[in-house]
């Protein structure tokens, strides 16, 4: 009877150790902030919420970003950035939980951009590669449809390929690299978006993050530089 018992608070024990390290859902909150005074005065502001959710059936990945740019030019305020950006990624579990079949919805709102928006939808094959103590990476490709409005009142529409990567290496205990890119492959415009960043916890559920952002449309206007990038010094905070 008392080896039963043992046996039973050890399973229980295990079982509560599993139901922890699965974590059905996290959340991250990143802030950024910089000000400058004196000959020149600058406000930049970033923000960016990321939440996983993962079920038995289900893995899902949602974005929220936002981006703001204020600058004294001449002696007037100008506001020379201003980007929203928020995402969602469905992925269905099969009977291989590493083989899915995903969706994907995407919205894009750039002030100083050549289109007054971005908007994608998108469903195909996705796959997590592989997945051990240090590392993983997963993939997902298929045909979607894409819809936008360029500055000069413009609306685009077509069907696309979409394609897309995401590789994380946990460097150590305390620092993590992360690598994500995509793709949307069309007939007027392909726009693709790389985030390459290395994270270091500070505290608990504090972080420093630094990461390399590169936007690229191929179709833009004339005045327009195809590739924006962004380097950013980041506090993140997992929430979950």
């Amino acid at each position: 009877m008392k080896k039963s018992l043992i046996l039973l608070g050890l399973c229980a024990t295990g079982n509560v150790l599993a139901a922890e390290e699965m974590k059905p859902f996290t959340m991250d909150g990143e802030f950024g902030y910089i000000a400058t005074t004196g000959n020149t005065e600058t406000t930049s502001v970033k923000g960016k919420l990321s939440a996983h959710q993962e079920l038995t059936q289900w893995s899902n990945d949602y974005t929220l970003e936002a981006l703001y740019k204020n600058d004294e030019i001449d002696g007037d305020e100008q506001t020379t950035a201003q980007k929203y950006f928020l995402s969602g990624q469905v992925n269905y579990k099969l009977e291989n939980p590493d083989h899915r079949l995903f969706g994907f919805a995407s919205y894009e709102d750039d002030k100083f951009s050549s289109y007054n928006y971005q908007a994608t939808l998108a469903a195909g094959w996705s796959q997590k590669m592989w997945e051990d103590e240090t590392s993983q990476f997963n993939y997902s490709i298929g045909p979607g449809y894409s819809f936008s409005e360029t500055n000069q009142g413009i609306a685009q529409d077509g069907f696309i390929v979409r394609a897309a990567a995401d590789y994380q290496w946990k460097i150590s205990k305390t620092a993590t690299f992360k690598q994500l890119v995509s793709t949307e492959i069309g007939s007027d415009n392909t726009k693709s978006k790389s985030e390459t960043s290395v994270s270091a916890q500070i505290s608990g559920g504090l972080s420093l993050k630094v990461s390399l952002t590169l936007d690229h449309n191929s179709d833009v206007a004339d005045d327009t530089e195809n590739l924006d990038t962004q380097t950013a010094v980041t506090l993140v905070y997992s929430f979950f």
